[in-house]
């Protein structure tokens, strides 16, 4: 897996990740995982969830890390840039889309099925953005 530190802004989405099967014949997601800290990420899943396209794909939160895991399309990794966050390539190893998360101590705050196959990366980075300056808003009214 490689992390992505490029300074060059996606300016467009992805495509929509294609489902395949594995070697086991079950459905696995060509998808990147954009890694945030919790409070940035449940801020910005509000604000996805508020807009007026539902856009918002699969997350995953990890308790013990404290951070939550947009599932993107594959190739986000390649051109993201926001500060305080990563983008995972998953090197065309997919992931399960199935009812238990992939990653043991974490668990689904969206779930497949409930949500769309993946975020669009553009939409994520102007949501994490907006996120950002609201906590440093609410932080400095303290």
């Amino acid at each position: 897996m490689e992390t992505s530190q490029s300074n060059e802004p996606c300016t467009s989405p992805l495509p929509s990740p294609s489902s395949s099967a594995d070697e086991d014949g079950e459905d696995a997601a060509a998808c990147d995982l954009v890694t945030v800290p919790a409070r940035q990420g449940l801020e910005a899943v509000d604000i996805l969830r508020r807009g007026s396209v539902e856009s918002v794909g699969p997350v995953l939160h990890d308790d013990g890390c404290d951070t939550l895991g947009f599932l993107v399309p594959a190739g986000t990794a390649a051109c993201w840039d926001v500060p305080g966050s990563t983008c995972t390539e998953t090197d065309g190893r997919g992931m399960r889309l199935a009812p238990e998360p992939p990653v043991q101590g974490s668990d689904w705050l969206l779930p497949p099925g409930e949500a769309d196959l993946a975020t669009d990366p553009v939409v994520l980075r102007k949501a994490l953005g907006e996120a950002a300056r609201l906590i440093k808003a609410a932080d400095s009214c303290r």
